[in-house]
């Protein structure tokens, strides 16, 4: 699937704690509930998980205690209702409640908590953007068992150990879902991996107090970054 491009380069990008602050700000300012945006991030993972796929291929969801494994959470059961196998790889226990929620909507619709022996698509929604790093070794050992595989690997907003420097263990995603806005730290991200915006819901005016303006998200929810040189 063909995605519009936007052309912009590293400065049109946010660093993450500018970041942290709108996302903060969307929630206290605008009532943006937690949960609506975790909703239209796990949508938009799926839509593009399913336009890499095909109904009877194996997909591996791997997710983790927060939001971003919310997202992945989202994205499992939009896509086992749409009849794709969806299978959950855990590194750690659901508890945190807004996740837990999810994952027993997410198997109420099919999806299996299991990962399947192979997988064709493996997506990384382990951690978000607020991810601390030296990752724990049972993550490393399972991020070094994804880069090994034959599979199509997809990360939600920020490869799984991905600090700017590309000699630390990470995911290796060949495509990448930002939410709300490109990461200024997947500017220098392998040139080879697609990187896409998605649209969660936070208005223009918002963007605009941060000094950006807002990705032209009103004809089509994802866009492809192209990582233009200024």
């Amino acid at each position: 699937m063909n995605y519009p491009e936007i052309n912009w380069g590293e400065a049109q990008a946010f660093g993450l704690d500018r970041f942290k602050q709108m996302d903060a700000e969307a929630i206290s300012r605008y009532a943006l509930p937690v949960e609506l945006m975790m909703e239209q991030a796990g949508l938009h993972l799926a839509r593009l998980v399913a336009a890499h796929n095909r109904k009877g291929k194996d997909i591996r969801i791997s997710v983790g205690n927060g939001n971003n494994g919310g997202g992945g959470l989202v994205a499992a059961r939009r896509l086992a209702a749409w009849g794709f196998a969806v299978h959950l790889d855990f590194f750690t226990e659901i508890t945190a409640s807004l996740p837990r929620l999810q994952l027993d909507r997410a198997m109420r619709f099919g999806v299996q908590s299991e990962p399947a022996a192979h997988c064709d698509v493996w997506v990384d929604a382990w951690l978000g953007f607020s991810q601390r790093l030296p990752l724990p070794p049972p993550l490393e050992e399972r991020i070094a068992e994804a880069n090994e595989s034959d599979c199509l690997r997809i990360s939600l907003d920020l490869p799984t150990g991905y600090a700017a420097d590309a000699r630390q263990p990470h995911f290796r995603a060949a495509k990448v879902l930002c939410l709300a806005a490109p990461k200024r730290i997947l500017w220098g991200y392998n040139r080879a991996a697609e990187i896409f915006i998605a649209d969660i819901g936070m208005p223009g005016a918002l963007y605009r107090s941060f000094g950006s303006e807002m990705p032209p998200f009103e004809k089509n929810t994802i866009l492809k970054w192209m990582r233009a040189h200024e």
